[in-house]
């Protein structure tokens, strides 16, 4: 597997704020503000300090990250790079594409992290060894 995707390629999006005195909206449609088919959907919440999340890649899914409440960190590694994205905003987003290692870290309390997939959860998907993940770049 040729990997050509850098941690570069892992976008932070600014999404739609609908803002109304009662609160704040944010829509999120398939293929317009993140470019994918969202088919899965799940949330990160009541990680314990100094904990980590993620810590792997996958072969197809693409994942869009937001941070619904608190903040957190992502920690991008593409096999030669590495970055770290603050996600601390509910209408901001990451959009983190296959084959990019990926770890949730640095949750403040009562972080939310809020997880669109493109793909349904399949094991196979996974690379869960990093060492694993640099072989197949």
């Amino acid at each position: 597997m040729n990997n050509n995707i850098s941690v570069y390629d892992c976008p932070l999006v600014s999404l739609p704020k609908i803002k109304n005195r009662a609160g704040n909206i944010t829509p999120i449609q398939n293929s317009i503000e993140i470019p994918f088919d969202v088919k899965r959907v799940f949330y990160l919440y009541d990680v314990p300090g100094g904990e980590s999340r993620g810590a792997h890649a996958h072969k197809q899914c693409h994942q869009f990250l937001i941070a619904a409440s608190g903040s957190f960190e992502v920690l991008l590694n593409d096999g030669q790079v590495e970055r770290v994205v603050q996600l601390n905003k509910p209408n901001m987003g990451l959009h983190i594409p296959p084959m990019i290692w990926a770890s949730e870290i640095n949750f403040s309390s009562g972080a939310i992290c809020l997880v669109l997939a493109s793909e349904q959860y399949n094991e196979d998907d996974y690379i869960r060894s990093y060492d694993n993940f640099l072989i197949k770049i």
